[in-house]
């Protein structure tokens, strides 16, 4: 029954991540959020589709999907777990969560770039390297008005400053770990491809007074 726990608590995050809110949001307010905007079902097109209230609720309930798993994980089996073994079964349903928002089973396998799931796990993983990485978003964002760029910086860094801290022994963090987060801040570059080749030849939308909108999400 001990093996089956942490296999039931996986699974169970990735169908809860799977759960479309922006389109479920959208749908609320009588539209299909795929067929507007840049078409994803993020926080940020919800926002630019719908209204900045709806947006940040989405963002909300996004971010709780990350969140919420990894401390059920921790009431429910981390007194069972000691080490490796324990931590290996965090970043599998660290992966579930981002997974399940990347690639919805109830949406074709289809979904969102994960990067409010993301910050929600991060935030119970590895609180004290979110700080700064979400310092750099705020600052990135505000410099070129790039929800894009800002969410890739942030990516990028993350995963080093979760490093750095751990050999500095400011959060200690097993391998299984931080091999993780390393992964996921490829995989945000990854899932960012089209936004970096609209930088790169000057087509990404921008988050301004006029159009207060981005395609990252």
């Amino acid at each position: 029954m001990k093996t089956a726990i942490p296999v039931i608590v996986i699974i169970v995050s990735y169908l809860f991540a799977s759960i479309p809110w922006g389109l479920l949001i959208g749908k609320l307010r009588g539209i299909d959020i795929r067929k507007h905007g840049s078409g994803n079902i993020g926080a940020t097109n919800v926002t630019r589709t719908v209204g900045k209230g709806w947006g940040r609720l989405c963002f909300l309930l996004d971010f709780l999907k990350g969140l919420l798993p990894i401390l059920a994980v921790r009431y429910l089996i981390g007194h069972e777990f000691i080490d490796d073994p324990y931590h290996i079964v965090l970043a599998a349903t660290a992966f579930a969560c981002v997974a399940g928002h990347m690639w919805s089973i109830y949406i074709g396998f289809k979904g969102g770039k994960g990067i409010s799931t993301t910050a929600g796990l991060l935030l119970a993983l590895v609180p004290y390297s979110l700080i700064p990485a979400a310092a750099l978003w705020v600052i990135v964002f505000y410099s070129f008005r790039y929800v894009s760029l800002a969410s890739i910086c942030a990516a990028i860094f993350l995963p080093l400053a979760a490093l750095v801290l751990s050999l500095l022994n400011i959060q200690p963090r097993p391998a299984s770990v931080l091999v993780l987060l390393f992964f996921l801040g490829a995989l945000a570059v990854f899932r960012h491809s089209d936004n970096i080749s609209r930088l790169m030849n000057g087509t990404e939308s921008r988050f301004d007074k006029k159009n207060k909108s981005g395609v990252t999400r």
